[in-house]
């Protein structure tokens, strides 16, 4: 027993299970997998070295790894219509980086949304690989309206004739135009790399337009809205297959993770069914809610609003920066992140915000009347930042209500 051989593991694991139960977790990248994807990933499948691809692999004994990758492949081909799927990358950045390695070449020009706006690390900034080994340039969106202005990304592509254009992002809360951007990366002559991390759940259910027929390539996470284990995807037209797949293997990776690919087959199957809609249904009904409930309490909403499972709270008029709303939320058991807003000026290690998401207390069962609590509990929390007697009440009363809730979807 674990417990026996290993009290120190055995210890954290228990007391993380703790934290989960106990807490409510609104970071929108995060999510809980289902019983059947947990015993997957920890299945002997984790056992098997198999580099290469389906009937041509490194190693033998592969015919029941092989079995399962081509699985995996044609349920995320038909969840997202797509001619091709590469089911092994480790990670959401990897996946971008094997599209990159696919057609670009070192000091090429990539065009993506500024993090502050909502981009994300791979999308070109400097301290990544990304911003590393390509030159970059980047659009926000309008400083009055905090949307996506298409015609600015227009301009900005004409002057610029990037080789890529990625769209997608890890903080923007609205709908995001695929063919807009698609007629600007056929306009200047570039690629288009749709990054769909967050909100590839949302688009399996229809909640929100697909980029899969106006992308080149599209990439993903498989943990976040889509509720399956830690992983990335890549999506492409048929075109691209033979050089995205040797990208994967042999340029960048190695051994996949077989009993992940079994952990993402699980979850592509699961989100099949009409279940699952639903349940991507009430996110948005829960974000939109629970961003109605701040609202109400006075804060202020980048971009005035959402359209699917998270938004961005500007904490200036609050005299707080987002470092220290996200320390003071965590002692009273809620679970954010701090979050640049657009044109912050503050550091990304310090934000002038917090980022809110739905995903995985909607997993646990919590509709829009839980909303009115979790909002109330914020503010009520924030308000009170400095008073240890306050936030020792508000979470004994969060420990309680969250404990309501089961850790694992039904």
């Amino acid at each position: 027993m674990l417990n026996k051989f290993d009290p120190e593991i055995y210890y954290a694991l228990k007391k993380e299970e703790e934290r989960q139960r106990n807490t409510i977790n609104l970071i929108p990248s995060e999510n809980i997998v289902s019983k059947n994807v947990l015993k997957l990933v920890g299945s002997v499948f984790t056992n098997k070295y198999a580099e290469g691809y389906p009937g041509k692999r490194y190693y033998g004994g592969c015919e029941y790894v092989d079995m399962v990758e081509k699985i995996a492949i044609e349920r995320a081909c038909k969840l997202f219509k797509s001619d091709h799927a590469n089911v092994q990358p480790h990670s959401g950045s990897q996946a971008n980086m094997a599209v990159y390695f696919s057609v670009l070449k070192p000091g090429d020009k990539i065009l993506a949304m500024h993090i502050s706006s909502g981009g994300h690390l791979t999308h070109g900034v400097k301290v990544n690989f990304s911003g590393m080994l390509y030159n970059t340039c980047f659009y926000s969106v309008d400083r009055e309206t905090e949307l996506i202005d298409y015609e600015k990304v227009r301009e900005i592509a004409i002057k610029e004739k990037p080789k890529i254009i990625v769209c997608g992002s890890s903080s923007y809360s609205r709908i995001i135009d695929f063919e807009k951007f698609s007629q600007i990366a056929k306009e200047v002559n570039a690629y288009l790399l749709s990054d769909i991390a967050h909100i590839a759940g949302l688009i399996v259910a229809d909640l929100h337009p697909s980029p899969v027929g106006f992308s080149e390539f599209v990439t993903s996470t498989t943990h976040k809205t889509l509720r399956g284990p830690r992983g990335g995807l890549i999506l492409c037209n048929k075109e691209f297959k033979e050089k995205i797949d040797s990208i994967i293997i042999p340029g960048i990776q190695g051994g996949p993770l077989v009993h992940v690919i079994a952990g993402k087959a699980i979850a592509f199957k699961e989100a099949m069914t009409e279940k699952f809609k639903k349940y991507q249904e009430q996110i948005v009904k829960n974000c939109k809610k629970l961003c109605e409930e701040l609202k109400k309490r006075g804060y202020r909403i980048v971009s005035g609003g959402t359209d699917t499972h998270l938004f961005v709270i500007d904490l200036r008029d609050k005299g707080i920066i987002g470092f220290e709303a996200q320390i003071t939320l965590e002692k009273v058991g809620i679970i954010t992140n701090k979050n640049l807003i657009p044109f912050d000026p503050l550091s990304p290690s310090i934000t002038s915000g917090i980022r809110i998401g739905t995903p995985c207390i909607t997993s646990r069962g919590m509709k829009e009347k839980e909303m009115v609590l979790i909002a109330e509990w914020i503010d009520e929390g924030l308000k009170n930042r400095n008073n240890e007697k306050i936030l020792n009440e508000i979470r004994k009363k969060v420990r309680r209500f969250a404990s309501e809730f089961p850790i694992y979807p039904e």
